[in-house]
């Protein structure tokens, strides 16, 4: 039920991508307003990731489960009440802040729950849950707005839905923090970041992968339904929720199929899948091709997955102890501004440019810092502090 938590938590972040098209027809907004709307998501992610990362910690997992999915039932009801564009950056926020809380709690959760020693159990289905629930939110919404009524509200209905059923169930699900406190005057959310000046060559290459990594999945997540309408001339908005779907798919698997590799070994791969992953999609988009985007949406997904797993292993290895949450923590800041600025970049190209050159640009971009990142982690190779 926690893997199940943390799956529908983040189903609802992407839920919105294939209905982008939609809005921007609804409330006239430019691409770049698209691009901002989806990055406001970002700032939700940092209030929870700063301030509140460590609440379940001292009152408990349960509640702060409960509450995350209370927030997300929250974002849900703004998207369904939107009737301007201003309402989105309300629900995507809130979104946002219910994903960043919801996170960190159940991994904890999963982690305390995990009998094993190594917790190598846990740490498979926290990354699974997470690709697949962002999988599961675009095939829902494109199949719906696409073939049922109500394009704008039904898919959120479900979603309310489902939030309720794994509201209610994860009532039943043990509490692992055993003495919570009893005082919110007690509580501790002073934000804790920085990486010390001995790890900090060795964190470069982590950092830098999760950066390019997250920056290809915003880039799918925010623009590929208007890449598919204007370069590939695909209206059909079941279409863009299959392809991200395929995308998150395709990285949850390969995800358990390559559970065992070293960690270290997963982030290079990772960083060398994505050198041909941008290059097919601006393919695609020159060329208008649909089978070199599926391709490369293919390739992207085995670079996310070994990209997003290995650097995180490998920042979990360096990292001492006592200092280890302030070092995920220092991680996770570049996973979220990779996923948000990229894609803003993008959309402030494409007033001035082409969205192809725009693609051009972000493609080069992502293959410098790849390359720069593979260099430095064969360069610096950390050995484990666990």
């Amino acid at each position: 039920m926690v893997a199940a938590m943390m799956a529908v938590i983040f189903m609802g972040s992407t839920l919105v991508t294939p209905l982008y098209a939609l809005y921007r027809h609804a409330f006239g907004f430019s691409e770049f307003m698209l691009t901002l709307v989806y990055a406001v998501y970002v700032v939700g992610n940092f209030v929870a990731l700063l301030i509140f990362g460590r609440l379940s910690d001292e009152i408990g997992r349960k509640p702060v489960g409960i509450a995350s999915l209370g927030l997300a039932g929250l974002s849900t009801l703004i998207f369904l009440a939107a009737f301007s564009t201003g309402w989105l950056f309300w629900a995507r926020m809130l979104s946002g802040f219910g994903v960043g809380l919801a996170s960190g709690t159940a991994a904890a959760w999963l982690a305390e729950l995990d009998t094993a020693e190594q917790k190598s159990r846990a740490t498979l289905m926290t990354s699974t849950a997470n690709f697949i629930g962002i999988a599961l939110g675009p095939l829902l919404s494109g199949v719906l707005a696409q073939y049922a009524p109500w394009p704008l509200h039904l898919s959120f209905l479900v979603y309310l839905a489902i939030l309720a059923i794994v509201g209610v169930l994860l009532t039943r699900t043990p509490e692992t923090v055993k003495t919570p406190h009893g005082s919110w005057r007690t509580l501790s959310l002073r934000p804790r970041l920085g990486i010390p000046a001995e790890l900090r060559f060795s964190f470069i290459a982590p950092a830098v992968t999760a950066f390019a990594t997250f920056a290809v999945i915003g880039f799918y997540a925010a623009l590929l339904p208007t890449i598919l309408a204007e370069s590939l001339h695909q209206t059909n908005i079941a279409v863009g929720g299959a392809v991200v779907f395929e995308l998150f798919l395709i990285a949850a698997l390969m995800t358990i199929a390559t559970r065992h590799f070293e960690s270290r070994i997963a982030m290079l791969s990772g960083l060398v899948l994505l050198l041909p992953s941008v290059a097919l999609l601006v393919m695609a988009q020159t060329l208008g091709s649909i089978l070199i985007l599926l391709a490369g949406t293919a390739l992207s997904g085995c670079a996310a997955a070994l990209g997003y797993r290995g650097s995180l292993q490998v920042v979990n290895k360096i990292a001492p102890d006592e200092q280890r949450a302030e070092i995920v923590s220092s991680f996770y800041v570049a996973m979220f501004l990779g996923n948000s600025v990229p894609v803003i970049g993008v959309g402030l190209l494409t007033v001035v440019a082409s969205s192809s050159l725009a693609s051009f640009v972000f493609a080069c971009v992502i293959a410098i810092l790849a390359i720069c990142a593979l260099v430095t982690g064969i360069k610096f190779n950390p050995k484990s502090r666990a």
